[in-house]
């Protein structure tokens, strides 16, 4: 805890104290400590000295005259609650605004956390009152605005009996109805009629991508991709443009299967306008409402790049060879597991409150596969990215953020020993930074090169085959292939180099070959052409790191594609590979959030056998997913709800798949039952 403090006694004994108060009595400064001890209901008071050897430490030395302790004792007393009949035994998160504002500002009885802070700020030059600042002080809302970063002045105009702080605050389902229920004078009635059109559409289609539960004022950095997404959609919807053409690249992202069919209505009123709508999409549901269909495949990579189907969805014909065909006919299918995991071991947190979150209580099952559901706003990101990953990761003595506010965290935590959250960011921020590098397995490439008669003869090493270090790259473009030239007015040129033509290698490099392929031969390679290749010369070693980046489905990508150019699905396998790839077998708790972002169906099934992969090692997953194939495969099912924002932060239903099904209040249920039917 942090506001334990450790003093020796005369003797040379650690004792431990819980730090209480600070009291300035006479030009003296004492503390008033409770001995960390069940047993210890008194407090005890000590008078702070400054050391003698001219150290910036402070001696504690115990007050003898029981009129000057009493004194104290009372003084210690009228700083407490007791004059104004303060709840001092009631949680924080459970004060009300007015108590809240008591606390941090203080009355006539005593000083708020604000003086405190600030008498702190005034005495630096004493070492408690530095390590004070430094412990405690963090960020909290502005005590002059209280948050609305507005200046009261701004709060004086009023519409309907509200400010725009107040507005602005309300989710948007909430604002709605203050606006459908404004009653204005007719002078006011006429001044703001077009204005009032322009706020009823735009909150209209708000609530109609799915975003009701968010307020005005939410930053933009907390949203999601999906949120995002949808924002700009509203905006589309918004500018009322007929005749043009609309792209949208996978707006399902994000999105629970109760409000899909939300955004096929916002997608349709896009086309009624006269416009036409281009999705890329993966969503069952969304592609069977599309009025035509596109399919690229069959496969990826190299063995992909055609078109497969075009056409409505009355057309289907069996045994095509188009993956998304087959699924829709359902002669392909993602598979219920013949039976759930059992559990023993969990990881429990209690009173989980951030943001929406109710103050609940979840059990995190270890060595199964946990799916956590609900729609969307109802809180799954902030109970398990913002506090149960934050929470866990302290507890396994690692730096992390400070989690969301939360009670306790417990259960079996000695069975993990590490914890690693899996998002889609990208694998690696250079412009050099590829698969086969972040999964360790072009150190074992480049030592095999560096064997061939010829490096040996040229005395070349394994760092002479990286295009990251000098000696055998080109250093015209420093082994990046490309040349950038800067223009000052226009956008920056990317040029071929010259001297490698694209290459990344000196020529000598070039010459030194492995059954006739040059080390940029292979890096040309997609990861299924290169397990060939290995494979067929007896390289096992260099396979065995290979094969994980096939198993996730990413055979089709270059060994040295620029980690850049990879989607976040895409970035989320080549990590998820990198994991399956380590030898070490410590139990980790991974947890994914919605890593079937931008995969098909076929892609699904393979990520599925991957986390089969991981918990038959001893690990276990925990995933933040909406999508049905994913969750009907699940363990053990934590679904949020009901709804979104406010009426959200909720634990609906937990257990099974099936369980889940069953529960009549959940959405997840409802979609569920027809997954598992």
């Amino acid at each position: 805890m942090d506001n334990i403090v450790v003093l020796n006694d005369n003797d040379g004994n650690e004792l431990e104290f819980e730090y209480l108060d600070l009291i300035e009595h006479n030009n003296e400064t004492y503390v008033v400590l409770l001995p960390v001890d069940e047993e210890a209901d008194e407090v005890v008071i000590l008078r702070c000295e400054e050391s003698e050897d001219d150290s910036d430490e402070e001696n504690y030395r115990s007050v003898d005259d029981e009129a000057l302790l009493n004194e104290l004792f009372e003084i210690f007393k009228e700083k407490n609650a007791d004059k104004f009949d303060f709840p001092i035994f009631t949680p924080y998160y459970e004060l009300t605004d007015e108590q809240r504002r008591i606390l941090w500002e203080g009355n006539q009885y005593f000083h708020g956390i604000n003086d405190f802070f600030k008498m702190l700020e005034e005495n630096q030059y004493k070492i408690q009152y530095r390590v004070m600042l430094a412990r405690y002080r963090g960020k909290t809302l502005c005590p002059q605005c209280h948050g609305t970063r507005l200046k009261p002045e701004a709060g004086y105009v009023r519409v309907g009996g509200k400010n725009i702080s107040e507005l602005v605050d309300l989710p948007i389902t909430e604002l709605k109805q203050f606006f459908d229920n404004l009653k204005l004078s007719e002078h006011d009635s006429n001044v703001a009629r077009r204005i009032l059109v322009e706020i009823n559409s735009r909150i209209r289609f708000l609530i109609d991508v799915g975003l009701g539960y968010l307020t005005l004022n939410r930053l933009s950095n907390s949203l999601s991709g999906g949120e995002s997404q949808r924002i700009n959609l509203a905006t589309s919807l918004g500018s009322s443009l007929v005749g043009s053409l609309y792209i949208l690249d996978e707006p399902s992202i994000g999105l629970h299967s109760r409000d899909t069919g939300r955004l096929i209505y916002v997608l349709r009123q896009l086309q009624q306008l006269g416009n036409t709508v281009v999705v890329v999409e993966h969503d069952e549901e969304i592609i069977r409402t599309a009025d035509y269909i596109i399919d690229i495949g069959p496969n990826a990579g190299r063995l992909g790049g055609e078109v497969v189907y075009q056409g409505d969805m009355k057309d289907l014909k069996k045994r095509s060879n188009s993956h998304t065909v087959r699924y829709l006919l359902g002669e392909e299918e993602i598979p219920v597991p013949a039976h759930r995991r059992p559990w023993n071991n969990y990881i429990e947190l209690k009173g989980a409150r951030e943001n929406n979150l109710k103050g609940v209580n979840v059990r995190f099952p270890l060595n199964v596969m946990t799916v956590v559901t609900g729609v969307s706003g109802s809180g799954k990101s902030t109970l398990v990215r913002d506090i149960f990953y934050r929470a866990l990761k302290r507890e396994l003595d690692e730096c992390s953020d400070r989690p969301g506010e939360f009670s306790s965290i417990g259960g079996s935590l000695r069975d993990l020993r590490n914890v690693e959250f899996v998002d889609q960011n990208p694998i690696g921020k250079s412009s050099r930074s590829n698969p086969v590098t972040y999964i360790k397995a072009y150190d074992e490439i480049r030592k095999l090169w560096a064997e061939q008669p010829l490096a040996k003869q040229m005395d070349y090493t394994a760092g002479f085959f990286s295009f990251n270090s000098e000696g055998g790259r080109c250093e015209e473009c420093k082994g990046d292939g490309t040349i950038t030239v800067e223009m000052q007015f226009m956008a920056d040129l990317v040029l071929e180099c010259e001297s490698c033509h694209g290459k990344r290698f000196k020529s000598d490099t070039l010459e030194v070959k492995f059954h006739d392929k040059s080390i940029y031969d292979v890096l040309e390679m997609t990861v299924n052409q290169a397990i060939e290749f290995f494979n067929e010369h007896g390289q096992k070693k260099i396979v065995k790191k290979l094969l994980p980046l096939q198993d996730v489905g990413l055979g089709y990508i270059k060994l040295g594609q620029s980690s850049s150019t990879l989607s976040g699905g895409e970035n989320q396998r080549v990590k998820l590979a990198f994991y399956l790839s380590q030898e070490k077998a410590d139990p980790t708790l991974f947890i994914f959030d919605e890593p079937t972002t931008g995969l098909h169906f076929h892609d699904i099934r393979k990520l599925l056998d991957a986390f089969d992969a991981l918990i038959r090692r001893g690990h276990s997953i925990v995933i933040i997913e909406h999508n049905m194939d994913v969750i009907k495969c699940a363990d053990y099912v934590i679904d949020l709800g009901p709804e979104g924002g406010d009426k959200g932060g909720n634990i609906v239903a937990v257990g099974t798949p099936e369980e889940v099904a069953a529960c009549g209040a959940s959405y997840t249920g409802q979609f569920l039952k027809e997954k598992l039917s």
